[in-house]
């Protein structure tokens, strides 16, 4: 889509930030939002949190996360091959044959291996892979790995940002898309009718622990959460099946493994969609969980939260695929909910 800034785009997913190690994509979101916020605090996890006043003092607490699913290393054997734990979900077969980078005490690059088709054995063939089968080579001998390798350095995926027709792809379009989308909005931003709290996340891959402290420390009266969700909108894939499609708009989030959505944020929602001729469609998501759910319940009786979600195809993989007009219509509802929260009846029994 013309005027989407892919520049920023490819330097945010293609960083580095696996749970528990998000430095270097804070330092970019820090340096990004440093003019468009009238307070900026970063708490003892490591989450950023943008305060731009509104209109009101009632506040509204936006959640992307910055980290991305990753690895951590546990053994060194013998021979210089790496062992590893995973930090966020992993299908198996999404390893093979990929690069990865290590980061101890300069960057690595490493490949996963695993055991030759050539050599397995007939029931080998046909059995899924396990996360126990890979290892990571880095090309050389233990006492060179040691010399910037150490048990607990985390490991993140290699792959760079393209345009692809409609769309872009890259690894980590989960979530750093979300963290996209959060600073661009903080640009079109003019007058929010509450207390923007604009909180960049972390550890979220790992069970939603970031937003779970934000919100503990922050007590919105509204949360509004950002990120990904399936688009299964492929080759065999059942309508029911879908979830959501690439190119059919930003989604708005009805429910997904961890939260129902507050009935009065989604249609909200759909309201203001509707308003500024924003191209949406709904979401449920019957597993997985995002930070609305610590949004909606790590406050004293809760927080009106719901979610924007971007449509995402082969989600936790090095191929992640999002539309850029779906990007761009995530830019703009979540603008215009910021902008027109005090339009709204929030009253619980109408």
């Amino acid at each position: 889509m013309k005027g989407l800034n892919v520049k920023l785009l490819a330097e945010i997913c293609e960083v580095a930030g696996a749970p528990g190690f998000e430095r270097r994509i804070r330092e970019i979101v820090l340096r990004e939002v440093k003019p468009l916020a009238d307070e900026i605090h970063t708490d003892a996890m490591g989450n950023v949190t943008a305060i731009v006043k509104g209109k009101t003092d009632r506040k509204v607490q936006v959640a992307a996360h910055m980290d991305e699913i990753g690895f951590m290393v546990t053994h060194i054997d013998d021979n210089g091959f790496l062992k590893f734990h995973t930090l966020g979900g992993f299908d198996p077969k999404t390893l093979t044959a990929q690069r990865v980078i290590v980061h101890g005490k300069q960057d690595l690059i490493g490949v996963m291996g695993s055991k030759p088709i050539h050599i397995m054995k007939p029931e080998e063939r046909t059995k899924a892979p396990k996360i126990e089968d890979y290892f990571i080579d880095l090309g050389m001998p233990k006492s060179e790995v040691e010399k910037y390798i150490e048990i607990g350095n985390p490991v993140t995926r290699e792959r760079k940002l393209i345009e692809m027709g409609d769309c872009v792809n890259c690894k980590s379009i989960d979530n750093r898309v979300s963290v996209f989308i959060l600073i661009e909005a903080l640009k079109k931003l003019k007058k929010p009718a509450c207390t923007v709290l604009a909180t960049f996340t972390v550890q979220e891959e790992v069970g939603i622990r970031g937003a779970n402290v934000s919100a503990l420390q922050h007590h919105p009266d509204f949360g509004i959460a950002l990120d990904t969700t399936i688009a299964f909108d492929t080759p065999g894939a059942a309508a029911h099946e879908r979830v959501t499609s690439l190119g059919a708009g930003t989604a708005i989030k009805i429910m997904d493994g961890h939260t129902i959505c507050d009935t009065r944020m989604v249609q909200f929602m759909k309201d203001t969609a509707a308003k500024h001729k924003i191209k949406w469609q709904p979401e449920i998501l019957t597993a997985g969980g995002t930070d609305t759910a610590g949004l909606q319940r790590m406050t004293p009786g809760g927080s009106i939260a719901g979610a924007i979600s971007i449509p995402t195809r082969h989600i936790h993989s090095v191929i992640e695929m999002a539309h850029k007009q779906d990007i761009s219509d995530s830019i703009s509802l979540l603008k215009a909910c910021l902008e027109d929260l005090d339009k709204h009846n929030w009253n619980l029994d109408e």
